[in-house]
């Protein structure tokens, strides 16, 4: 049996990638993975309180994305673990998959290019530049 790790962001590409996971490994076992990163909280405004507002809502919304995840991986009847991290999507990606015996990750791509993949940067180019397993990118 193969541990499939898929991070789950919220997007289109993410989901589509869930998809694509349970068809390409039908007798894997699955831990999904919601990634909060604390750069994307910083508001600037200095209020107190802001960012643990900002820290809950955050992880509520990984929670409730993980429970739709785990609900659909459970029907399919796949083992499935879920796990909320903080830190760099790219890095805690990584290093969960090397931390807890993930054969394979498979991750969803938004597919910017040029200057828009320059600025912002690419989580899946990272990942699949830095994992210790093997990557499936869909887009």
């Amino acid at each position: 049996m193969r541990h499939v790790l898929v991070p789950l962001d919220g997007s289109e590409q993410a989901e589509a990638a869930l998809d694509y996971a349970l068809d390409l490994f039908p007798d894997a076992r699955f831990s999904l993975l919601a990634v909060i990163d604390p750069a994307a909280g910083f508001s600037g405004t200095g209020a107190p309180g802001t960012s643990e507002v900002w820290y809950r809502n955050a992880r509520e919304e990984a929670s409730d994305r993980l429970t739709a995840g785990r609900e659909r991986v459970d029907a399919d009847g796949h083992a499935v673990a879920t796990h909320v991290e903080t830190g760099r999507p790219a890095r805690v990606i990584t290093q969960f998959a090397e931390e807890h015996g993930v054969d394979h990750v498979v991750v969803g791509s938004h597919g910017r290019e040029g200057v828009s993949r320059l600025l912002i940067g690419s989580v899946a180019e990272a990942v699949v530049r830095r994992s210790p397993v093997p990557v499936t990118v869909v887009r």
